[in-house]
C-alpha cells in the first residue's frame, strides 16, 4: 500500500486518509490513482458498510497538483482520462462520508462533493478557485456545486474565487454537519457507524435513489425510487428489519 493513502479498518467501517501533508494533499495523478484503487477494493469488501474519506487537520485537499497541470496538454487530458477518477468515486456502491478539516479547494472540493455527505470541522474552507490560474473546475465543480448551493453562490465562488467557511457551507447546503476542530474525524466515523448499522442493501438502494433525484427530473426520480422500493422487498434484510420492529428487538442485518 502506498504511503500516499492511509487505510484504517474498523469493520464495518473503513477510514481512508490522503497523505501528502507537505503539499496540502494536492491531488497528483499518483495519489488519485492509488485512492481510486483503494476505494474500489474496499467497495468490493462486504465487511465494509461505510467508508470515511479524509485528509489531515490542515487540509482535506487543497486542489490539483499545479506542477503536473502546468505540464499537461489538452490531448493529455483527453487521452489520460484523469477526470474519470472522480466519476469512479462517485459511482461507488458503499456510502462514502467526507471528513473535511482545513482547506477543501478545487479538485479537493470536487472530491468531497463526489462523496455522499460531508462532515466539516469549523476550520474548513471550501472553494473552486480555478479561474485564478486560468482554468475552470473540471471534475464536477460547475455542476455539483451549483446543485448544492444554487446558481448565485456557485457563480460567486467560481468566478470571484470566494471561499465558504464551514458555517456558510452548512447554511448553503454543501455540508451536512459542522463540528469542533478536534472532532472532525471522530464525528465522521460516528456518522459512518450509524450508516453501517442500517440494512446494507436498503442503504445502497436509498443512496442510489437520492443520487437520481439530484441528477434528473422529479418524475423520473419518483419512478426510479418506486422501483428501488419494490426491489428492497426482495432482500432478507427487509423481512428481518420489519419483524425486528414488530418484535421490539434490534435487527441483525446480513446484507442479503
Amino acid at each position: 500500500m502506498s504511503e500516499l493513502v492511509l487505510v484504517e479498518r474498523d469493520d464495518p467501517i473503513a477510514v481512508v486518509l490522503l497523505n501528502r501533508p507537505d503539499a496540502l494533499n494536492a491531488l497528483s495523478d499518483e495519489l488519485m490513482e492509488e485512492l481510486v484503487r483503494t476505494l474500489e477494493e474496499l467497495d468490493r469488501d462486504k465487511a465494509v458498510r461505510c467508508i470515511v474519506l479524509g485528509g489531515n487537520e490542515r487540509a482535506f485537499a487543497a486542489g490539483a497538483d499545479i506542477a503536473e497541470l502546468a505540464r499537461t496538454s489538452a490531448i493529455d487530458l483527453y487521452y489520460q482520462r484523469r477526470i474519470d477518477r472522480w466519476d469512479a468515486i462517485r459511482g461507488l456502491w458503499t456510502p462514502l462520508v467526507a471528513a473535511v478539516s482545513g482547506y477543501c479547494l478545487g479538485g479537493g472540493c470536487e472530491l468531497a462533493m463526489a462523496c455522499d455527505l460531508i462532515v466539516a470541522s469549523e476550520t474548513a474552507q471550501f472553494g473552486q478557485p480555478e479561474t485564478g490560474v486560468g482554468v475552470i473546475p473540471g471534475a464536477g465543480g460547475t455542476q455539483r456545486l451549483t446543485r448544492a448551493v444554487g446558481k448565485s453562490l456557485a457563480m460567486d465562488m467560481i468566478l470571484s474565487g470566494r471561499f465558504l467557511s464551514a458555517r456558510e457551507a452548512l447554511d448553503a447546503g454543501l455540508v451536512a454537519r459542522v463540528v469542533a476542530k478536534e472532532a472532525w474525524l471522530e464525528e465522521a466515523k460516528g456518522v459512518a457507524r450509524e450508516i453501517a448499522s442500517k440494512a446494507p442493501i436498503a442503504t445502497r438502494l436509498a443512496k442510489e435513489a437520492v443520487d437520481r433525484s439530484f441528477e434528473g427530473p422529479l418524475q423520473l426520480g419518483l419512478e426510479y425510487e418506486r422501483r428501488l422500493l419494490y426491489l428492497a422487498f426482495a432482500a432478507e434484510d427487509t423481512r428481518e428489519g420489519l419483524n425486528a420492529f414488530l418484535e421490539k428487538r434490534k435487527p441483525e442485518f446480513k446484507g442479503e
